[in-house]
C-alpha cells in the first residue's frame, strides 16, 4: 500500500514535473461503478480537482493527471496512522504536501501544519540518519525542510536547515574575487566575482556510491553559449588552477544550489546581487550532472539574463528550452528523478509561464497571450488583452469560459476586469463561503474606491478562510489605519512580519500603529526591525530619528540624523535637532537613565555635518551655539566657537526678508546683535594677540551701529523726532553696548 502512494506520487510529478507526459487511462484503475457516476471524464477530472482544494485555495486547472495526487493524498496522508512501522513514511508525506501546495493558488495553513509535523517525526527517527552511510540522506532532508520552511515564509528555520545540510558535506562555499577577463577585447586581467567551493581538509564523503550517478550529458538540458560578439560566454580566469571547483556529487551540487536560493530570498533586487547568483548558477552550469539541479540553475540564469540587452537572446533560448524538454521522450524518467525533491524545480506549466512573460517582456504580446491562453491562465490573458487595449476581448474571453463551466476564479477575474462588485458576490455564493480570492478581490476594490469600512470586512473574511494570505494581511492593516483603528492595523501587520520576517513596509507601519496607540517602546523596537530589513529606506529611518528622541534614545536618534543626511544630502529637522541639544545641555537622563551630557561630542560633530550642508538656517545655527554654551563657558575655544555660530545665524536672519519693517522682528535681531557683542568682549579677554581681539571687538562695534543706525531710521516719530517707545529701549542698550565696545578697542589701542 505504501509502495503504492509512492508510486503514484512519483507518476504524478513525472505527468507535471519531469515530463514526458504519461499516458493513463482512468478505467485502467479505477473501478467501474464509480466511473459510471461520472458521464465524462472532464467532469471527473473537475470532481477530483475539486477534493484537492484546501483553505479555499483553488488547483490549477490544466494538472495532468490528479487522481495519482489523490491517491498518493489518501495514502501518505488520510492513512498514514495505518503504516506506522515505516520510517521514511513521514518523509513522504512531506514530499507530497511540498507537491500539493505548489499546484495550490495560495500557501495553504493545514498543508504547512502537516508539514511541519512531518518534519519533526522524521527528525526524531533517530535510526534513519545514524551511521555514515546515511549522510547524503541527511542531506536530502534537511534540504527538502529547507524549502519547505522558505515557501512558508519561515527564512530562519530555512537557513538553519541549509547551513547544516552544508555542515554534513563539509563544504566551503565563498563568494570572492579573482583576476579574470569578462569580454573579448579585454587586455588587463581585472578583479571578477567567482564562487571559491573547497571542501574541508580535502575531506571526502563516506560511501559515494550511495550517492546518485551523474546523468550522461546528451540527456541533460542544453546549456546554451552566449554567442556575442563582445561578452565572452564565461569569465576567463588568470589562474584558473587557483580556484578549481572539485568533482562534485549529487548533494554536493544540491546544496550549492540551496544555499544560491536562500541567498535571492534573504537579499534585495539589486544589481549587486544579480551579479552574486550568477557566480552561484556559473559554479552549478560548471558541472552539468543532473537533470535537476541543471534546470534550477538554468531557469534562475534565465531570470537574471532577461534584461541584459547582451543575454536577452540566450534567454530566450534557454527558456524555449527548459519548456520543450518536457515532450522530450528520450531522456529517461528515473535520470531525471535523481535529487529531484532536493531542487525544487518548478511544474512545466510555471515554466512555460515564465517563457510567456519573458515574451510579454519583450514586447510579443500576442506570442505570450496565446501561450497564457493554452495553459488557462485567464488572468494572465487578461492583462495580455488590457495591454494591446483590447479590454471588450477579456471580457468576451471570461464570459465565453464561465458558459463552458462556472469557476469561483473566472468569476473573479471578470470582477477584476468590469469592477463590479456582483462577480465577486457570485464566485462568493459558488465557492459556497469558501472562496478566499473572492473576498480577497471584493476588499481590493473596495481599497481601490477608498470605502475602507466594507474593505476591512471583506479582508477579514478572506483571512478567515486562509490566514497565510501575505499581500491581504499588509492591505487590511492600511485599511485599519485609514478608519483609525490602531489596534486592528497592529494586529494586521503583526501577522505580515510574523509570515515575512523581512517585510521592512509592514514592520514600519506596524510601528506606525504603536505610536498612535501610545505604545512608543513596541514602536522603536519594531522600526529596528525595519532597519534590518531595508537599510536605504529614508522614511523608515525619518521615523526612527522621531520615534528615538520621542523616547530618549538620543545615541540612537543621532546616528538616524546621520544616516538621513547619508541618503538625502540637506535633511534637516530642527525640532529634533532643539531636543538633542536641549538633553545634552541640561543633562537629561536618556531611556536607560544616562546622562546625555556624554553625547556631546557625538552632537557637536553632527551639527558640523549639518552645518556643512544647511548654512542658511540661523536656528540650527544658534543651537550650535548653545551646545558650545552660548559663549558663557570658560574654555576660550567654546567662546570662539559660540561667536562664530552666533554670527553666522545672526547673518541668516538679517538676509530673510521684511525683518526691518516688522517690529517685533527687528527686535530680535537686535537681540541676537547684543548677544554676539557680549559673546564678543569675553572671546576679546581670552585673546593675546591685541590686534585679533580688536578685530572681533570693531565687527560686533560696527554690527550694532549698523542696526542702531537703521533703528533711528526706519523707526522715528515724524512729529517729536524721537525714536517709538517700543524700541527705544533697544536702542539705548545698543548705543551704550557700542560706547563699551568703544572704549574697549581704545584701552586695546593703548596697550599696542
Amino acid at each position: 500500500m505504501f509502495l503504492l502512494g509512492v508510486s503514484s506520487l512519483q507518476l504524478f510529478v513525472q505527468s507535471n514535473w519531469t515530463g514526458p507526459p504519461v499516458h493513463l487511462k482512468l478505467q485502467d484503475f479505477l473501478p467501474p461503478a464509480l466511473l459510471q457516476k461520472f458521464c465524462e471524464p472532464k467532469m471527473l477530472h473537475a470532481a477530483i480537482l475539486k477534493m484537492l482544494v484546501l483553505d479555499g485555495e483553488s488547483v490549477y486547472t490544466l494538472t495532468s493527471h490528479p487522481i495519482l495526487l489523490l491517491i498518493a493524498r489518501i495514502i501518505l496522508v488520510n492513512s498514514r496512522h495505518k503504516l506506522p512501522s515505516l520510517q521514511t513514511l513521514s518523509w513522504w508525506t512531506l514530499r507530497c504536501v511540498n507537491i500539493h501546495q505548489q499546484l495550490l493558488e495560495e500557501r495553504s495553513p493545514e498543508l504547512f501544519t502537516l508539514a511541519q509535523t512531518c518534519i519533526k517525526q522524521v527528525t526524531e527517527a533517530e535510526t534513519l540518519f545514524t551511521g555514515g552511510e546515511s549522510w547524503h540522506l541527511a542531506v536530502q532532508f534537511h534540504l527538502e525542510c529547507a524549502y519547505t520552511f522558505l515557501y512558508y515564509y519561515e527564512y530562519k528555520r530555512a537557513k538553519q536547515c541549509f547551513s547544516t545540510a552544508k555542515d554534513i558535506t563539509k563544504l566551503q562555499i565563498n563568494l570572492t574575487g579573482a583576476l579574470g577577463k569578462r569580454t573579448r577585447f579585454q587586455e588587463k586581467y581585472v578583479a571578477q566575482l567567482i564562487l571559491d567551493v573547497q571542501r574541508t581538509d580535502e575531506f571526502l564523503l563516506p560511501h559515494s556510491e550511495l550517492s546518485p550517478a551523474p546523468t550522461p550529458l546528451e540527456n541533460l538540458t542544453m546549456n546554451y553559449d552566449l554567442n556575442d560578439d563582445t561578452v565572452l560566454n564565461e569569465i576567463k580566469l588568470a589562474d584558473a588552477d587557483q580556484y578549481q571547483i572539485p568533482d562534485l556529487c549529487a548533494e554536493e551540487l544540491a546544496v550549492i544550489l540551496g544555499i544560491c536560493i536562500d541567498f535571492q530570498k534573504n537579499n534585495p533586487i539589486h544589481k549587486l546581487t544579480e551579479e552574486e547568483l550568477l557566480a552561484f548558477t556559473s559554479c552549478l552550469l560548471s558541472q552539468p550532472k543532473f537533470w535537476a539541479i541543471q534546470t534550477s540553475a538554468l531557469l534562475l540564469r534565465t531570470k537574471l539574463e532577461k534584461g541584459s540587452t547582451r543575454r536577452m537572446e540566450r534567454a530566450m533560448k534557454q527558456t524555449q528550452a527548459l519548456a520543450d524538454q518536457f515532450e522530450d521522450a528520450n531522456t529517461s524518467v528515473s535520470e531525471r528523478m535523481k535529487i529531484f525533491y532536493c531542487c525544487q524545480v518548478p511544474p512545466h506549466w510555471a515554466i512555460q509561464h515564465q517563457l510567456a512573460s519573458l515574451l510579454f517582456e519583450l514586447g510579443c504580446t500576442s506570442s505570450a497571450l496565446q501561450i497564457f491562453e493554452e495553459l488557462e491562465m485567464w488572468e494572465d490573458a487578461v492583462i495580455c488583452y488590457e495591454r494591446a487595449g483590447q479590454h471588450g476581448k477579456a471580457e468576451e474571453i471570461l464570459r465565453r469560459e464561465l458558459e463552458k463551466k462556472e469557476t469561483p476564479g473566472l468569476y473573479c477575474l471578470l470582477g477584476d476586469v468590469l469592477k463590479d462588485h456582483q462577480y465577486y458576490d457570485k464566485a462568493w455564493e459558488l465557492s459556497r463561503h469558501r472562496s478566499a480570492r473572492a473576498q480577497r478581490s471584493k476588499g481590493l476594490l473596495h481599497l481601490r474606491n477608498r470605502e475602507f469600512r466594507q474593505c476591512v470586512e471583506c479582508f477579514e473574511r478572506s483571512v478567515q478562510i486562509n490566514p497565510m494570505q501575505l499581500g491581504v494581511w499588509f492591505s487590511l492593516g492600511c485599511a485599519y489605519i485609514a478608519l483609525e483603528g490602531y489596534e486592528g492595523a497592529a494586529k494586521a501587520f503583526q501577522r505580515c512580519v510574523t509570515l515575512e520576517p523581512d517585510n521592512a513596509e509592514a514592520w514600519n507601519n506596524l510601528s506606525t500603529a504603536y505610536i498612535r496607540l501610545k505604545q512608543k517602546i513596541k514602536a522603536f523596537r519594531t522600526l529596528q526591525e525595519a532597519l534590518k530589513c531595508n537599510y536605504e529606506h529614508w522614511q523608515i529611518w525619518e521615523n526612527y530619528l522621531l520615534t528615538s528622541t520621542d523616547v530618549g534614545e538620543f545615541s540612537e536618534a543621532i546616528k538616524a540624523y546621520h544616516r538621513l543626511m547619508d541618503l538625502r544630502d540637506k535633511y534637516k529637522d530642527t525640532q529634533v535637532l532643539a531636543i538633542l541639544v536641549r538633553a545634552v545641555v541640561d543633562g537629561m537622563a536618556d531611556r536607560s537613565g544616562e546622562v546625555a551630557s556624554g553625547l556631546k561630542g557625538k552632537l557637536q560633530e553632527l551639527l558640523g555635518r549639518v552645518t556643512s550642508r544647511v548654512t542658511n538656517d540661523g536656528e540650527i545655527w544658534r543651537l550650535y551655539a548653545r551646545l558650545y554654551g552660548n559663549g558663557q563657558n570658560d574654555s576660550g575655544e567654546d567662546i570662539e566657537k559660540s561667536l562664530q555660530c552666533l554670527t553666522k545665524a545672526h547673518k541668516c536672519e538679517i538676509q530673510s526678508s521684511d525683518w526691518e519693517k516688522d517690529v517685533s522682528s527687528f527686535k530680535e535681531v537686535v537681540k541676537g546683535a547684543i548677544e554676539i557683542a557680549h559673546v564678543a568682549v569675553r572671546c576679546s579677554k581670552n585673546k593675546s594677540n591685541h590686534q585679533e581681539a580688536l578685530q572681533i571687538l570693531s565687527s560686533a562695534r560696527l554690527n550694532l551701529r549698523g542696526l542702531s543706525s537703521k533703528a533711528k531710521q526706519l523707526f522715528v516719530d515724524v512729529a517729536s523726532n524721537e525714536v517709538h517707545s517700543e524700541i527705544a529701549d533697544e536702542v539705548t542698550t545698543m548705543d551704550n553696548m557700542i560706547a563699551e565696545l568703544q572704549e574697549l578697542s581704545n584701552q586695546l589701542r593703548d596697550q599696542c
